[in-house]
């Protein structure tokens, strides 16, 4: 047999073996050295998983071999076979009518604490499978939609009542989001189907697939207005602003009459901080159309940026009377523009009702920051200082509304979680306490054992569960320094038949690798950034961005293909506790995709654990969701831990414990100089 391939994970300065072959019939095998098994199955490529923090798959050669094949064919069954555990959930809108475009529904089961997705079909339904009694949190998200959130109890009794397993969900518009309309007669004929095609992806936010649509119907008509404003739209989703700019200015050139398109250009330009283009922009914009509320509100905000404050208040007060309760986020802009005429009661007030009418809008944190801070100048505390933020808090509070993902997370550079206006963060505290944490959780552990709980989906394109397995394990784990700068880590499970043990056959490591990031022997190989002060759980945390360094080695993970080799480069965010500033959550993803890894998305959650014979508080991870994509197949993986176990009397020994009740004095916390309460 021909080798074609071969593919290894590994991490300096460990070596790992694996090669991967593709048959000719097209499957995707590995051969692996001989491994001796122990009833706790230690592997040296399961200790490289761990320390570089990432996965890898062991694949096999023949079974007759005893070695393990991953199957990559696509999986057709029959997921519904019991009627009784089904829940159907139909979305409508306000008229009661299905919608004309995909929405993307999600159930959460608060007893298992199991999250599951699925998109509609074309009749406005979702179908979910081995749905057990219990209670459940249902939400759906549509483009150009509120999202919808809905408690439902489903009981064991009775014979589980029909009217239980069927739900209706109603979807009410999105007052800020933009009108994507058919395709109108001034489209040419033979460009309209590709164009309707379009407005129906980006209606679903399949972006992709629009491109597609687009690009064909734009050789055709390069010069309608419509076609551009829909490119143009595209490309402001995407967050690529520069094009956005230009085929939207087109747009508005080639149709001057369209205020949506003059509007949307208005914002554009105000994301790129052009608040000078942006003005006259939108000036035209509510010339062409008075009626038009966004262009007030948006107007407003480009007048707040020049500092022109009486005008500001005026759009915004045009913007309330043209929208009346669909255009409550103006209230936002109001406040603002009243707080700096020194109107700061009146400006409060319109701060207030924005929060109350508006309780789920991401800028709500940012607000709450602006009242609290208005309260203090308006009762004499602090001085008669301006209210402008960094934030741009009316392009934040008006944001396009967008349906989850179906498939994974949204990437760590998407969706920029809110932080607090006007709060500084103390980057060298943070990033010096929480490196002494980490360095204190490898200090003081040599082994640690633990329960450890696994569900995996495969999943299909949409993210919809084509197949679904369980596993528990003994898991133990250990990190050592044996010499300055490499962390050694050691991972085990009880896999009493290897590898088979495992659902697909993928070994998924390295729970708690990502908080190493911060360690001081490893941090300087990242690009790292304070983003703000934000909010986990109720609690205030600072945002801290990472990246891979391109001038730096990467010392994390390696990935092998044949003789080619490609760093597994990183980038995330983790939120850190401004109180003790232990690592709480670290979000991260490859920079970019790798030969059959396109995607690769880690968020680990970490937590106390208390281990009450040493009177010992460890920040250890509590659970970890995985998301891959290989090879065109995409998969869904969390670990979860609990039971844990310390064990080894060396590592109790050591000093410099973090015990519980005592924190060394090295180590403080990095409070905000202005703390945050709600108004």
């Amino acid at each position: 047999m021909t080798l074609q391939k071969q593919i290894a994970v590994q991490l300096r300065p460990i070596e790992t073996a694996g090669v991967f072959r593709h048959h000719q019939s097209g499957s995707l095998r590995v051969s692996m050295p001989q491994i001796k098994r122990w009833y706790l199955s230690r592997s040296p490529r399961v200790i490289a998983g761990i320390l570089l923090g990432q996965f890898f798959l062991w694949v096999s050669l023949a079974a007759g071999q005893g070695n393990i094949e991953l199957r990559m064919s696509e999986v057709q069954q029959d997921f519904c076979a019991e009627v009784q555990q089904q829940l159907v959930v139909t979305v409508v809108d306000e008229n009661k009518a299905h919608l004309d475009r995909q929405a993307i529904v999600k159930i959460r089961d608060k007893k298992k604490d199991i999250e599951s997705w699925s998109t509609t079909s074309n009749e406005s339904q979702v179908t979910f499978c081995s749905i057990d009694f219990g209670d459940f949190e249902i939400d759906a998200s549509a483009v150009g939609y509120l999202a919808e959130h809905k408690e439902w109890h489903i009981s064991g009794d009775n014979g589980n009542a029909p009217q239980e397993r069927r739900l209706q969900l109603v979807m009410h518009k999105d007052p800020t989001a933009v009108e994507l309309i058919a395709p109108d007669e001034a489209i040419p004929a033979n460009a309209r189907k590709e164009a309707k095609r379009a407005v129906v992806a980006l209606r679903s936010a399949n972006l992709k697939e629009a491109r597609k649509q687009l690009d064909k119907a734009f050789k055709l008509a390069p010069s309608n207005a419509q076609i551009n404003f829909l490119y143009g739209y595209l490309y402001m989703q995407q967050k690529d602003f520069d094009k956005a700019e230009t085929y939207l200015s087109r747009a508005a050139t080639l149709d001057p009459r369209k205020a949506q398109a003059l509007t949307l250009l208005g914002r554009v330009q105000l994301e790129r901080q052009e608040s000078e283009s942006a003005r006259k922009t939108l000036e035209q914009a509510v010339a062409t159309n008075s009626g038009y509320w966004m262009a007030h509100y948006l107007l407003a905000d480009a007048y707040l940026k020049q500092k022109e404050f009486e005008k500001a208040r005026e759009q915004a007060q045009l913007a309330i009377d043209n929208g009346k309760a669909n255009a409550s986020i103006a209230q936002l802009v109001l406040g603002q523009a009243l707080a700096n005429v020194g109107r700061d009661k009146d400006g409060i007030e319109a701060l207030k009702i924005f929060v109350q009418t508006n309780p789920s809008n991401t800028a709500i944190p940012q607000v709450k920051a602006l009242i609290t801070q208005l309260e203090k100048r308006d009762s004499g505390v602090t001085s008669n200082e301006g209210t402008q933020s960094d934030t741009d808090l009316a392009l934040a509070a008006s944001a396009p509304s967008l349906p989850e993902s179906a498939w994974g997370p949204p990437g760590v550079d998407e969706v920029k979680p809110p932080v607090a206006a006007g709060i500084t963060c103390p980057y060298q505290q943070v990033i010096e306490g929480s490196g002494e944490r980490v360095k204190q959780l490898v200090d003081n552990i040599t082994k640690f054992a633990a329960i450890e709980d696994l569900l995996h989906e495969q999943l299909d394109k949409t993210g919809n569960p084509l197949t679904k397995e369980t596993r528990k394990f003994t898991y133990v784990a250990s990190v050592t320094e044996e010499h300055p700068g490499f962390l050694q880590t050691e991972e085990y499970r009880n896999l009493r038949y290897g590898t088979t043990d495992l659902p697909d056959h993928i070994v998924t490591s390295g729970s708690m690798t990502l908080a190493l990031i911060f360690h001081p022997d490893l941090r300087d190989n990242f690009e790292m950034s304070c983003e703000g002060l934000g909010d986990w759980h109720g609690q205030s945390a600072w945002l801290v961005h990472f990246r891979q360094r391109d001038d730096k080695p990467n010392r994390f993970a390696e990935y092998n293909l044949g003789s080619q080799h490609y760093p597994m480069n990183l980038k995330g965010r983790a939120w850190i506790t401004t109180d003790n500033l232990q690592i709480v959550r670290v979000d991260a993803e490859l920079l970019n995709p790798l030969p059959q890894l396109a995607v690769q998305h880690q968020i680990a959650e970490y937590g106390p654990v208390h281990f009450q014979k040493k009177n010992l508080d460890l920040w250890l991870p509590q659970h970890v969701d995985i998301f891959m994509e290989m090879n065109r197949h995409y998969y869904y993986r969390r670990h979860s831990y609990d039971h844990y176990q310390l064990f080894s009397t060396d590592s109790i020994e050591k000093s410099g414990l973090v015990k519980s009740g005592n924190k060394p004095t090295v180590i403080k916390n990095a409070l905000p100089s202005t703390p945050i309460q709600n108004p």
